[in-house]
């Protein structure tokens, strides 16, 4: 026997999360948002399927941001050794994610990049 659907299913029960307003179109380069992923950071503004916390990182060395993972993709700015990168999404050897300091998202390889505080840093 299945469970019946209340007939209130459109209105809010308590502790039960609503959503309100509209999502804002943000400017991708400026914030993480992509159709799959947004930092959670911007939760109240955005509708994504998925929220992240970033994770923060540091360049172990000079490296190129990103517009797109591929090793073709434009450059949209360079990190310095020990500038902080939020990640947001690691994969296949690619990370994506802020870089705070230029005020633009992005995709940084992997390799070039520690967990901030980690053994060795």
């Amino acid at each position: 026997m299945s469970t019946p659907i209340p007939k209130d299913i459109g209105s809010p029960r308590p502790n039960q999360f609503a959503l309100q307003g509209h999502s804002v179109t943000l400017d991708p380069q400026k914030y993480a948002v992509r159709p799959d992923l947004a930092d959670i950071r911007l939760a109240e503004y955005v509708f994504a399927p998925h929220y992240a916390a970033p994770l923060i990182m540091t360049a172990t060395r000079e490296v190129p941001l990103r517009a797109a993972p591929g090793e073709d993709a434009e450059v949209l700015g360079m990190l310095a050794t020990g500038d902080v990168f939020e990640a947001l999404d690691i994969a296949s050897g690619r990370v994506w994610g802020t870089a705070p300091g230029l005020g633009l998202v992005g995709y940084i390889d992997r390799a070039a990049l520690a967990i901030a505080g980690a053994a060795g840093q």
